[in-house]
């Protein structure tokens, strides 16, 4: 055997490996999306993360002629989950010098789904509009809503992150249930994919924002985008405090394409008030062959 074909032979033998591992990642992180009808006396919460659109690109799939493309399976998708309260991240449209309020997946979901509002949203000169939290009309109230920033300083609006990177920061709600009374705050969570310390550091402002509610036995949920496995120290930061994670199986991230090879990264967690009742969902689906976004929606069945 030549020297040539003794490296061609490692290179297919490594990209054979290679093709081996994604078969089996794709296996084991695709999951039943099916639904199960939902409890009595349950809330069903949804965390989704929709990606933003570029004002400025001329095409591609986070274009405004992708999302004109991919609306109405988004649309599809959310109409599908039926959830009582959804909070979504990247719920943005940006592009330089444009105007900040503008944000055409909040006004195309609101405008089609009229048995929604948005809470965790406002003017985006003194509130961060791109994580807002919908929830159902007939069934809450907004009592209270705010935001922080995972920064030096939280609380000054769009301040970078503690490294000097991009925003990031955590938007919240308060809503009281029309039938019962009850209130519980959902805290809606992006932190940094990249760096491990921004991660680490947002967790810890959570976790320090979060305890004075729980120490009032207050009902809290935070959910988001974790960027991080159940087991992960991000985890642990919450659970340290009594938080409990819904059990969620199957990737939630799958690169626009459908490729499942990383386990859950956004998640769903409770005080222990809360229950979880049957299985938590992540549904897998495209519509009409197109996918509505690069991530799956969660979906968790909750009872106090």
């Amino acid at each position: 055997m030549t020297k040539a074909e003794k490296i061609s032979g490692t290179i297919f033998g490594i990209i054979a490996v290679v093709v081996l591992i994604i078969f089996i990642q794709n296996a084991k992180n695709t999951v039943d999306t099916s639904l199960q009808e939902q409890p009595e006396n349950t809330i069903r919460v949804a965390t989704y993360n929709v990606h933003y659109i570029s004002l400025r690109s001329g095409d591609g799939a986070w274009s405004i002629p992708g999302w004109d493309t991919r609306k109405a399976s988004l649309q599809e998708s959310f109409a599908a989950l039926d959830a009582d309260i959804v909070a979504f991240q990247e719920m943005e449209s940006y592009g330089r010098g444009g105007d900040k309020n503008t944000n055409l997946t909040k006004e195309f979901l609101i405008e089609n789904n009229p048995n929604y509002t948005a809470g965790a949203t406002g003017d985006a000169l003194t509130f961060p509009s791109t994580q807002p939290i919908f929830y159902k009309t007939e069934k809450f109230n907004l009592v209270n809503q705010g935001w922080f920033f995972f920064s030096e300083t939280p609380d000054v609006i769009y301040s970078r992150a503690f490294n000097g990177s991009f925003p990031s920061f955590a938007s919240w709600v308060e809503l009281e249930n029309k039938e019962t009374g009850n209130a519980k705050k959902v805290v809606n969570i992006h932190v940094d994919f990249s760096s491990f310390t921004n991660r680490t550091r947002s967790i810890e402002l959570v976790v320090n924002r979060v305890q004075p509610w729980l120490d009032a036995n207050e009902h809290v949920l935070v959910v988001g985008d974790f960027n991080a496995r159940l087991g992960s120290k991000v985890h642990a930061y919450l659970e340290m405090i009594g938080m409990q994670f819904a059990d969620v199986k199957g990737s939630t991230y799958h690169f626009n394409r459908g490729l499942h090879l990383f386990d859950a990264i956004d998640h769903v967690a409770y005080s222990n008030a809360f229950e979880v009742i049957g299985n938590p969902a992540v549904i897998q689906e495209n519509y009409d062959g197109m996918w509505p976004t690069d991530h799956y929606p969660v979906v968790v069945d909750l009872k106090l």
